[in-house]
């Protein structure tokens, strides 16, 4: 197919009249003026953005937390109030959220996730019983949620041994998560092999935390995804809370970050998912090593964890990208205005996150955040250029016509001036999964998707 857009972002910046063809998925010609029988885009074409941290599970949990409990609520209370909710869920289950919340992602401009999963086993703990293969019942979920929602999907297996630092006996609440190592690599095997039965996927893991994984299980778990594809995703939460960096002190001498750099070969496939609370080596370490901060700020704020160094970070060249996480907010711009309103809170300063070469923080933070978010998955995405996947928005122009709307203003409007959705159209891979606003399966999937929340909180 063809696609002509009065104003396009590539890879290189902003270009006028410009036609693209898109051939199996992938663009394979860009040219000046409007092509014969090419498509019109309606509006501003863009790259879609990369969801690097999702816990698809937790879209339905979204409002169940918010009226506090203990008297001193934190991430750990949260915690306990979210294992209590999971231990409901069937597969069925699963596939219906993360369908609805793929739905959700792609009408707001995510064009591909990276599923964080660590809900592996049946209710009670044990591994599924059919004919699929048993330990990959819950990531089959995953997958069948994604390719009918129409997203591209990076799924990361959770391995998940210990409730905490000195190899401690899991809760009740975690029995779900469990795989011994030989066990999670099967799983992860059989991800793969899943994997080639579903188009614009792709599988790495995700060790959960160094609290949930000691040494030797992290490295045997990556010695074998990295025999499987030398370039999968790594992906692992670090140092998202103060308690989380204290325990580890005590436990090991060292704070988190610290920790993998000495005792883990990082690189460019690695993502360090909050890193919310590094110290100057630590964090000069994540960019010397190429590693991606994978930033999450309205899950960071909703559950209180702290404030990422972004101006520092970026400054020294480091590599970001954005995720949802728990789904309080489904919204990447809603994402990249806190991200940059974070910093400006706590330096009383305004437009921090800009460069000398890019005056515009909307057009720097989206632009970096979909090429940290393409290193994150391994995925041919980020960016809009020849040889690169046509996963693409078109703007509304009947919404950006109200702001600034020159080129080198519009995604300043789009981020920090407009409240209402600005994305009309949704390509991904080169397929139309959104068009004005919609998606085919919305309505029967948000329906079934009412009826489970409420079974849920009866």
């Amino acid at each position: 197919m063809k696609l002509y857009a009065d104003n396009i972002l590539l890879a290189d910046g902003w270009a006028t009249e410009q036609t693209i063809t898109i051939e199996q998925g992938v663009i394979t010609a860009i040219e000046s003026g409007k092509v014969e029988d090419a498509e019109v885009a309606k509006g501003a074409v863009i790259p879609g953005m990369v969801n690097c941290h999702s816990h698809a599970f937790q879209r339905a949990f979204a409002g169940f937390s918010e009226q506090g409990s203990e008297g001193q609520d934190s991430f750990w209370t949260w915690r306990k109030i979210m294992y209590q909710f999971l231990a409901q869920l069937t597969d069925v289950d699963a596939k219906n959220i993360a369908k609805q919340l793929y739905i959700e992602m792609l009408k707001m401009g995510y064009t591909r996730v990276a599923e964080f999963h660590y809900l592996h086993h049946d209710i009670d703990g044990s591994v599924y019983d059919n004919n699929v293969a048993n330990l990959a019942t819950m990531a089959q979920a995953i997958f069948d949620a994604a390719k009918e929602s129409g997203i591209g999907l990076t799924l990361l297996p959770v391995l998940y041994q210990h409730s905490g630092f000195g190899e401690q006996k899991p809760t009740d609440g975690q029995k779900r998560f469990i795989n011994s190592t030989k066990q999670f690599n099967q799983l992860v095997s059989d991800c793969f092999t899943l994997s080639e039965h579903y188009s614009n996927t792709n599988v790495g893991i995700a060790p959960h935390s160094l609290r949930a994984v000691d040494k030797i299980s992290l490295t045997e778990a990556v010695a074998h995804v990295r025999a499987l594809d030398n370039q999968a995703p790594v992906h692992i939460h670090i140092s998202e809370q103060q308690k989380e960096v204290d325990d580890c002190l005590a436990h090991y001498g060292k704070r988190p970050v610290q920790w993998l750099l000495d005792n883990v070969e990082l690189d460019k496939h690695w993502c360090l998912i909050h890193a919310t609370h590094l110290d100057e080596q630590e964090r000069k370490g994540i960019v010397a090593k190429q590693a991606i901060a994978g930033i999450c700020p309205t899950t960071e704020a909703n559950l209180g964890d702290g404030i990422f160094p972004t101006t520092e970070f970026l400054a020294e060249n480091g590599t970001f990208a954005i995720g949802s996480d728990s789904h309080i907010s489904v919204n990447p711009i809603e994402e990249l205005r806190w991200l940059e309103y974070a910093q400006r809170l706590i330096r009383q300063q305004r437009a921090i996150l800009a460069t000398p070469e890019q005056a515009s923080v909307g057009q720097n933070l989206w632009q970096q955040a979909a090429i940290g978010g393409a290193q994150s998955t391994n995925s041919n995405t980020g960016s809009l250029a020849i040889g690169k996947q046509a996963d693409l928005l078109v703007l509304d122009s009947d919404k950006t016509k109200l702001f600034a709307n020159a080129n080198q203003h519009l995604l300043d409007s789009v981020i920090f001036a407009s409240q209402q959705n600005p994305v009309a159209d949704v390509m991904v891979n080169g397929q139309w999964v959104i068009k004005a606003q919609q998606h085919a399966e919305q309505a029967i999937t948000s329906e079934k998707f009412a009826e489970l929340l409420v079974r849920l909180s009866a």
